[in-house]
C-alpha cells in the first residue's frame, strides 16, 4: 500500500504554490497601479513642459534684437575681455 507521506508532502507544496500565486497576484497587481500612477505624471509633466516651453519661446519671441547681433568673428576678442 502507498503511504500518505507522498500525498502530505504534494498538499503542503500545492498550499504553498497557492499562497505564492496569491502573493504575486497582488504584488502585480500593486505594480500595475504604480505604473498607471507613473504613466499619468509622466504626461502630466511632458505637458506641463511643452506649456513651459511655448512660454519660453513666446518671450523670447518678444525680446528686442540686441543693438549689435553680428556674430564674432574668429578673431575678434570675447565680448567680456573688453
Amino acid at each position: 500500500m502507498v503511504s500518505p507521506f507522498p500525498l502530505d508532502q504534494i498538499t503542503e507544496r500545492v498550499e504553498r504554490l497557492l499562497a505564492r500565486h496569491a502573493e504575486l497576484q497582488r504584488a502585480n497587481a500593486l505594480l500595475t497601479a504604480q505604473v498607471v500612477s507613473l504613466t499619468q505624471e509622466r504626461d502630466s509633466l511632458r505637458s506641463r513642459l511643452h506649456t513651459a516651453r511655448t512660454r519660453v519661446d513666446a518671450l523670447l519671441e518678444k525680446l528686442p534684437a540686441a543693438p549689435d547681433a553680428s556674430p564674432a568673428g574668429p578673431n575678434d576678442p570675447p565680448k567680456d575681455a573688453e
